[in-house]
């Protein structure tokens, strides 16, 4: 005998949340830490190129470290961004 579909409603949430939606907010909420990082490394990463430029430090390898870090922080951010928009532009071609 076939059952009736009165039990798939078994499958949906109950809470009603939405799985799309809270992925959604996890991935902006990750985006957003990883803004946050790459702007702070950035802030970092001046903060000791002006020390090395007015003679508070004279540790040199370490302003080179943390303005790598910077560098790399940012070249990751405009990837995700070269990525994001091309995922983007791939769901707009998309024909339905």
């Amino acid at each position: 005998m076939i059952s009736p579909l009165g039990e798939l409603k078994a499958l949906r949430p109950e809470t009603g949340s939405h799985p799309v939606r809270e992925a959604a907010g996890a991935f902006t909420e990750v985006l957003s830490r990883t803004i946050a990082t790459a702007s702070d490394l950035q802030a970092r990463a001046d903060a000791a190129a002006s020390a090395l430029a007015n003679g508070k430090t004279d540790d040199v390898h370490a302003v080179m470290v943390a303005m790598e870090e910077a560098n790399l922080a940012l070249q990751l951010a405009i990837q995700v961004r070269n990525k994001l928009l091309e995922s983007y532009q791939d769901i707009i071609r998309m024909q339905v």
